[in-house]
């Protein structure tokens, strides 16, 4: 029966909201009528089995496999609404508002029994972030972040409290996934010196010092975002800042942290990427750089680890895994940008299926897959082989051998060439009698011999200057590689590893140390290939 099932692809624009059926046609579902009315706002339930959407007159809810309504709310302010896991709670919300009349305003968060369209409760909720309950997937428990603590209510009764967690300024919250017991991670943001630090708990046993399963401190961090696993073990916290007061990077910085409710954490180390996504089967794992960075997508056999594909979708705000683990979508959506919008379905091979492009005038501000319950579409074997496609892919091109900046609008020549046909004759296996060279040395006086033609290149192209006596008082130049921000940080390196050169010491002496100094003892070999990259002009 898998097979026969088709993901709806929901499109929300400047020109209304549409539903597609997903690949490899992507044609306009037709069982669905087209509201040319602006939406405000759309999704679909956890088991996809609903469609809903506010279009500044009502809100509305359809069957999504025949598009039949099945509610309908006459609610023109709302802004979002959501679906209760088990579909009996549908959540609205509008913007707090006051007027002369009703200066304490109205309750804009509003539960309604989704069967008898009743208003089951009312809350103030003046923030968007976090409007929403949260709900335990059988819906025994749901969640709300009320001044600064959570609230928890059983059964869907919000007429009654049946639970607190108290803590100073809690932020965020996170409930897990899963069967009971349930947990949750709650996040509370540092303050006057103090680090900023995430909790796990098991509901409800938030009682007494010692009833946290897990506590993770950590400076840097303006906001967080929490992510459980499946399995309901253990969390992943990005902390991001709004500027890296190193200099390092524009757009701020993050670091990414491991939690377990056993209580390990860890620190995880990043890469060059700065967004990865597992397919709904867990056996391909894209890893991509959007935003800041060009959007490559790096597409890989997680069980083999072999790289299957590298698409390219340049200025890409939007990327998800449709259900059946085949296909994808990169979107490119206003606000975030207003130029060149629209959308592709893509196989993981990297063939591009479908394309759709906004016209001039027009703006896409969202793409949504239909939600199907786990276990809807089963695995199947990885392809390596790209899929059949008239609009072909987009490979990204292979990356140019490095140049420096003086020599990248010169002819190339033999003096400032970076790759030689063959290795010296004194790096020739047997040359001399000596041991052949690792590849990783020979690589490394490759770039150093690079490196040397380039400065003997540049100083042929200056001027000739009149030479100074040499003194034997005069200070020794300092080396540097002719650009400030690399010395710069190449300074702040050697300035790191001397740090943990004195606190190797200090522990070869028996001195105990922290955890914090121990983990950047542990950073050791990381800075220096930084070092090196950096000295080699990487």
């Amino acid at each position: 029966m898998a097979p026969l099932l088709t993901p709806l692809l929901a499109v929300r624009g400047s020109d209304g909201t549409s539903l597609l059926r997903g690949p490899p046609n992507c044609e306009e579902n037709s069982a669905f009528q087209r509201d040319s009315r602006q939406s405000r706002y759309v999704t679909f339930s956890k088991d996809g089995s609903l469609f809903g959407w506010c279009n500044g007159e009502k809100v509305s809810v359809v069957k999504s496999s025949d598009g039949s309504l099945v509610g309908s709310f006459d609610l023109p302010k709302t802004a979002m609404l959501e679906f209760s896991p088990q579909n009996k709670v549908l959540a609205t919300w509008q913007p707090y508002t006051k007027t002369q009349d009703n200066p304490q305003g109205a309750p804009n968060l509003q539960l309604w029994d989704f069967q008898t369209g009743n208003c089951i409760k009312a809350f103030y909720q003046k923030k968007v972030q976090g409007w929403c309950p949260s709900w335990a997937d059988d819906e025994s428990i749901a969640v709300r972040n009320v001044n600064n603590e959570l609230h928890f209510f059983e059964n869907n009764n919000f007429e009654t409290i049946a639970n607190k967690l108290h803590l100073q300024k809690v932020s965020e919250f996170a409930l897990s996934p899963g069967n009971q017991p349930s947990k949750v991670a709650v996040y509370v943001p540092g303050a006057k010196g103090a680090p900023s630090f995430v909790r796990l708990y098991q509901y409800p046993n938030f009682g007494g010092p010692t009833s946290a399963l897990a506590n993770k401190s950590f400076f840097k961090a303006d906001r967080v975002t929490m992510l459980w696993n499946k399995k309901a073990t253990a969390v992943l916290v990005t902390a991001s800042t709004e500027v890296d007061k190193t200099g390092a990077s524009y757009y701020g910085e993050q670091t990414l942290h491991y939690v377990a409710v056993n209580g390990e954490s860890a620190i995880v180390q990043l890469r060059p990427r700065n967004a990865a996504f597992y397919s709904p089967q867990g056996h391909i794992l894209v890893l991509a750089g959007f935003g800041n960075l060009r959007g490559q997508m790096e597409v890989w056999d997680v069980k083999k680890y072999k790289q299957v594909s590298k698409p390219q979708a340049a200025d890409t705000t939007h990327f998800s895994w449709c259900p059946d683990g085949e296909h994808i979508v990169t979107a490119t959506c206003s606000p975030r940008l207003r130029v060149s919008n629209g959308f592709k379905v893509w196989h993981y091979t990297g063939s591009v299926l479908y394309k759709q492009d906004t016209p001039s005038g027009a703006e896409l501000w969202e793409v949504l897959w239909q939600p199907f319950p786990s276990g809807t579409f089963p695995e199947k074997p990885v392809k390596y082989q790209a899929a059949p496609s008239e609009l072909g892919s987009t490979e990204a091109k292979p990356a140019q051998a490095y140049r420096p900046p003086a020599l990248r609008n010169k002819p190339q020549t033999a003096s400032s060439k970076l790759h030689e046909e063959e290795p010296p004759q004194s790096m020739k296996p047997g040359a001399g009698g000596e041991k052949q060279m690792s590849k990783s040395a020979l690589k490394n006086q490759k770039k150093r011999e690079a490196k040397k033609a380039a400065k003997q290149e540049m100083k042929s192209d200056a001027p000739p200057t009149q030479t100074e006596p040499s003194s034997s008082n005069a200070a020794p130049a300092a080396s540097t590689s002719g650009d400030p921000d690399t010395d710069k940080k190449i300074k702040n390196l050697k300035k790191k590893l001397k740090a943990i050169e004195e606190l190797k010491e200090q522990q070869s002496s028996g001195k105990p140390l922290q955890k914090n100094q121990l983990e950047k003892i542990q950073k050791e070999a990381q800075l220096l290939k930084e070092l090196e990259d950096l000295e080699l002009g990487l």
